[in-house]
């Protein structure tokens, strides 16, 4: 085992099965994730470049509006933690919130590795090693796959 395995924590293990078929509320709350994350985002860079190009001055007519977005913004925030928890407690990894990106902890031949899915995919296509991260997935097309009695999945060269 290696040492990033050792210090590697997970609440569960993941055959491709079992992943795909947690899909369907997966799919949901990383959706609604990935959507109001890219808004979050989009409406604090405005936010950002109209505090930036403004004059400070007291009694601005635009100060009530601005401090309304930021309260909204706190609390669209507060509700992307609550996604990405939900999600951990289901026991997958969100990894990109504004792409939709989720890896669900899998054994692969004795060792910890990532299926992966990112929303819009119709079902778990992917794999890749702990460190190697979207860059290092891998299809899943390219072997067979079948979980053995331990629960392992095995991937096997075609």
């Amino acid at each position: 085992m290696s040492e990033q395995e050792q210090d590697y924590k997970t609440s569960r293990i993941f055959t491709l099965e079992e992943a795909n078929a947690m899909l369907p509320l997966v799919s949901a709350i990383a959706s609604d994730l990935a959507r109001l994350s890219r808004d979050v985002i989009d409406r604090r860079q405005r936010l950002a470049y109209v505090a930036q190009n403004r004059e400070l001055s007291t009694g601005d007519p635009y100060d009530d509006e601005i401090a309304l977005v930021e309260r909204e913004l706190d609390q669209d925030s507060q509700q992307l933690r609550e996604y990405v928890e939900e999600l951990r407690e289901l026991g997958v990894e969100p990894k990109g919130a504004a792409e939709g990106l989720v890896d669900f902890p899998t054994m692969l031949d004795g060792r910890l590795a990532y299926l992966c899915w990112k929303v819009g995919e119709p079902e778990v296509l992917f794999w890749h090693e702990l460190d190697a991260g979207f860059a290092g997935r891998q299809p899943l097309a390219a072997v067979t796959v079948a979980d053995d009695a331990s629960g392992s999945t095995r991937f096997f060269e075609n």
